[in-house]
């Protein structure tokens, strides 16, 4: 590829959140799925990535020039970006300046009270009570016409998912579905709106922003062409050119687990894995 000068680079912030120690083995491996998107982006022409990791840079200055940022977080108010009416607001001037913004898994579940900025964000919000989450199995080879899915013949996967998301009315005609998944349509488009579990959105204000409430465990990186996805969203949201071939983000699966945080053993967390389990398979439901 190419070499840039620093004037060219578009620097994109890619924000994880906290990664918690006592969990099992790649599941919300927040700084693992940024540090491993950072790499394969660094092979992209103009592209200069910065990983931050427990939610939030130290001093936010530095995001000041970001072309883009990613967030892959807890949700329901445990996300670090929404933590501060300062960090809000912070966001806020960068999105306002056009910035692309990248939502991954459950950071697309904004508070209650932050339902506005969901809605100018992101194009909708999720609704507790209304939209839902969940594990199930879906087959994804209906994509969406988009230069995001370019090229891709699609995958197979387990992965927990956010679906019924309330869409703006105003927003919806700038809002492009990428993937579907739910229990019933699997990862058909024949779900509709309510099935929707991926869009692309380019904002009312001006920028683009890209959603994805997959991304469960790290497993998902694994899969070729959901990981070009990926990362064409984020390319996509800055406004770059989509690659036409993904030669560039090929990865090997020792690599990709090369990246996965150190997590304590202990006998609690195989219990909780598989009370989890059990809640699924009877419906129950689990926390964030």
């Amino acid at each position: 590829m190419a070499k840039t000068t620093s004037k060219e680079l578009q620097r994109i912030a890619l924000i994880a959140g906290p990664v918690r120690i006592d969990d099992r083995e790649g599941h919300h491996d927040y700084l693992a799925t940024c540090t491993l998107m950072a790499d394969l982006l660094r092979r992209v022409p103009g592209i200069d990535p910065l990983v931050i990791d427990n939610g939030w840079p130290q001093d936010d200055r530095i995001l000041t020039h970001c072309a883009g940022l990613v967030f892959y977080d807890g949700g329901g108010g445990k996300q670090q970006f929404l933590a501060t009416p300062e960090r809000v607001g912070r966001l806020q001037q960068i999105i306002d300046a056009g910035a692309g913004l990248t939502i991954i898994h459950k950071s697309i579940a904004f508070p209650d009270a932050m339902t506005a900025q969901s809605v100018a964000w992101l194009g909708g919000t999720y609704v507790p009570g209304v939209s839902r989450r969940g594990h199930w199995r879906s087959r994804h080879h209906d994509l969406g016409k988009h230069p995001i899915t370019s090229a891709l013949e699609g995958w197979k996967m387990d992965d927990g998912w956010l679906n019924n998301i309330q869409f703006d009315e105003a927003a919806r005609q700038n809002i492009t579905p990428i993937l579907w998944s739910g229990k019933r349509y699997k990862g058909s488009s024949a779900g509709g709106d309510e099935d929707i579990v991926s869009w692309a959105y380019e904002r009312i204000g001006g920028g683009r922003s890209f959603c994805f409430t997959g991304l469960d465990a790290h497993s998902d990186w694994l899969l070729p062409d959901l990981r070009r996805l990926l990362l064409n969203g984020v390319l996509w949201s800055v406004g770059q050119e989509v690659p036409v071939t993904g030669s560039w983000c090929e990865m090997g699966s020792k690599t990709i687990d090369s990246y996965l945080s150190p997590r304590k053993s202990t006998m609690l967390a195989p219990i909780k894995g598989l009370w989890k389990v059990a809640g699924r398979k009877l419906g129950l439901g689990h926390n964030w």
